[in-house]
């Protein structure tokens, strides 16, 4: 067990299902402790899983945290990208951590694979997206390894089943935040994202394919660090799976992935949300294990 000294309090803003699922994963966890889980309406299904497992609940949002500032020194912002905005006002103020869920584009961009240390020193990082966590690390390797690259193209495929109404209502969003994190992370020039809702009955795994136009391809460095980047991934999504291996198709390169769900309060088809959720958890935990280091400050792109 971690020391008690260690253990961050966290609270969780938004009570559906990428939020819920962060409140088992935190308890579960040796380094948090999940002491509020607020949203709008105590009768939700999330609610009622909160308060089976004894967790403090709220219908008052982030008014909860702003009543009772010392419930918490750490927020998963679970709710919209619009309603980040607005919750980060207040709880900048506040001094409070924030992990952002929502594909708001506030805070420090976030893929443990690749900048989990450097993302301490802010205390608002943002988990991009599903699809972010899951190409972002294969399309770094790609500009790590190859001197130009020209165009990354990427496409995840969801159950229609795991996308909630947050995820729809954040689609242009997403988009967007997945586009300027593969080009942030690679170097590209050029960025195309992709999302597929299939309705398929038994649901799919999340799959993402990621397709780059570079000169000089290197298949073999790029294949062996493809490999040991889906391992590292494996220390905090399990289920992350290399299953096409880089490969030159068309003058492209081409590299697959698939996610399944640990299956805690969502179901394992629902990879996409539970490997944004297995990465957030991840950052909260660094925090929590470096919580007496140096101080915490703004993100960059806030000052």
């Amino acid at each position: 067990m971690a020391d008690k000294k260690t253990i961050l309090n966290v609270a969780i803003l938004g009570t559906g299902n990428i939020g819920t699922d962060l409140m088992v994963k935190a308890l579960r966890s040796p380094f948090l402790d999940c002491t509020l889980f607020a949203g709008r309406n105590l009768t939700s299904a999330g609610m009622t899983k909160a308060n089976s497992l004894g967790v403090r609940v709220s219908a008052l949002g982030v008014e909860s945290i702003m009543k009772d500032p010392d419930c918490c020194d750490l927020v998963f912002d679970a709710t919209s990208a619009i309603d980040h905005k607005y919750h980060w006002s207040l709880l900048e103020k506040m001094g409070k951590i924030v992990i952002d869920m929502t594909p708001s584009r506030v805070g420090e961009m976030c893929i443990p694979a690749i900048n989990l240390d450097s993302c301490l020193k802010y205390k608002n990082v943002n988990m991009v997206t599903c699809g972010g966590q899951a190409s972002i690390p294969m399309a770094h390797l790609i500009g790590l390894l190859h001197q130009e690259v020209d165009y990354i193209e990427v496409i995840s495929s969801i159950a229609s089943r795991s996308a909630g109404p947050a995820t729809r209502i954040n689609i242009d969003e997403y988009v967007e935040t997945t586009e300027e994190g593969i080009k942030i992370f690679s170097g590209c020039k050029r960025s195309k994202v992709m999302l597929i809702l299939n309705p398929a009955h038994p649901p799919i795994d999340m799959q993402t394919t990621v397709f780059a136009k570079v000169k000089k391809p290197d298949i073999q460095k790029l294949n062996a660090a493809a490999v040991d980047m889906a391992r590292q991934i494996q220390a905090y999504v399990p289920g992350y799976q290399l299953i096409v291996p880089p490969v030159l198709e068309n003058k492209r390169i081409v590299i697959m992935v698939k996610i399944q769900g640990l299956g805690d309060y969502l179901p394992k088809f629902a990879g996409n949300l539970d490997i944004i959720n297995c990465a957030a958890i991840a950052m909260a935990e660094e925090y929590a294990k470096n919580s007496r280091s140096a101080p915490i400050r703004a993100s960059a792109k806030n000052k």
